[in-house]
């Protein structure tokens, strides 16, 4: 545990420190993300805070693991995962900066980081659990693909309120540290306290009011990383019908909020991940009164709820856990609901007809 709190305390003190100079490099170079009708800052906010969260975390990460850790495989992880995330922190900037087109980073950057991963021994073994054949290979391959992309899209639409994605990010990662400590996993326990101390620290900074922005290689880091803190926990002592479903609960939330924009965006005949509005659940929180900071204080709590429920259920027994996890699918499914009823901006752009033919084809 002493690795895990002075991994923290470095990544913590390494990201309150780089945030302005992150600052006034966005500054310099002109990665400004100005106001406009989407969105809900009133001044331009310079982007790149996501930089100083990256140099922290992963200094952290070679200082910690990279270093002391002499397996060739866990080493070939940790390039793995370096890697996938400097892809897309790079391709984040490039895409804040106007030099991507922004669906670059959803069907190119995101899969291959995807894909690096899988390249470096890190998937989803759900389906080789319950039976071994080259199908069951196979599909864990397409749900890794499908979890790494998804998480981190989820994440990057995240980013549209001071101080939500960086503070869902360092709970979620508390709780995936709590779970990689009590089964003795110390290589993830270091990689979550790296992720929790530079959420952290840059949230000095991302708080409302902000005086910084992530951008969008910020906020793919974060889901990227949060992905592959969920691909790597392991529960030895648990049924594999039941740990599957814990980092899916960590990750509740942002779960919560991508299928409630998913679903009111198809519904509008809109592309959920390409048609940026004023439509998430900290939106409606707001339309329904709430100040910013307090609707993003709720969110922070339903994380937190979110962590003691995935918590909870490494206790339980199987019947007991699917029954949970049966009133927690149908409390989601009242919320988007409910949500879906509070009114909301209706942004009409991006339609499916209107996808450039060089993305079709």
């Amino acid at each position: 545990m002493f690795i895990e709190l002075l991994s923290f305390a470095i990544a913590l003190i390494a990201s309150i420190g780089f945030t302005p100079v992150a600052r006034k490099l966005a500054l310099r170079l002109g990665v400004i993300d100005h106001p406009g009708p989407r969105k809900i800052h009133l001044s331009p906010m310079p982007l790149m805070g996501g930089l100083a969260m990256y140099v922290a975390a992963v200094m952290t990460i070679i200082i910690f693991t990279y270093i002391i850790v002499a397996d060739y495989s866990a080493r070939a992880q940790i390039i793995g995962i370096l890697t996938g995330s400097t892809l897309l922190v790079v391709v984040g900037i490039m895409d804040d900066r106007g030099i991507l087109h922004h669906q670059v980073k959803f069907l190119i950057a995101m899969p291959v980081a995807a894909i690096i991963l899988l390249a470096s021994g890190i998937k989803v073994q759900f389906m080789t659990v319950f039976f071994t054949s080259p199908l069951s290979t196979l599909l864990d391959v397409f749900l890794t693909l499908f979890w790494v992309v998804g998480i981190t899209a989820a994440f990057s639409i995240l980013d549209h309120m001071d101080g939500l994605c960086t503070g869902v990010t360092a709970m979620a990662s508390f709780f995936f540290l709590a779970c990689a400590v009590s089964n003795g996993q110390g290589l993830i326990g270091t990689l979550a306290a790296a992720m929790m101390g530079s959420s952290l620290g840059f949230l000095c900074w991302n708080f409302n009011p902000a005086k910084i922005f992530m951008g969008d290689g910020g906020a793919m880091f974060l889901g990227f990383m949060m992905a592959t803190l969920g691909l790597k926990l392991r529960f030895p002592t648990l049924n594999p019908a039941i740990s599957w479903m814990i980092p899916i609960v960590i990750l509740g939330v942002v779960i919560l909020d991508t299928t409630l924009v998913t679903v009111s965006r198809v519904r509008r005949g809109l592309i959920p991940f390409a048609s940026p509005g004023k439509d998430h659940i900290a939106h409606r929180l707001v339309k329904l009164g709430l100040s910013q900071r307090r609707a993003v204080l709720v969110l922070y709590g339903l994380s937190i709820l979110s962590g003691l429920l995935a918590l909870l259920i490494t206790r339980l027994s199987l019947w007991q856990t699917y029954t949970l996890v049966s009133i927690i699918i149908l409390g989601a499914i009242m919320v988007i609901i409910v949500l879906e009823r509070v009114p909301y901006e209706r942004q009409g752009v991006q339609k499916i007809s209107d996808i450039p033919d060089s993305f079709v084809e």
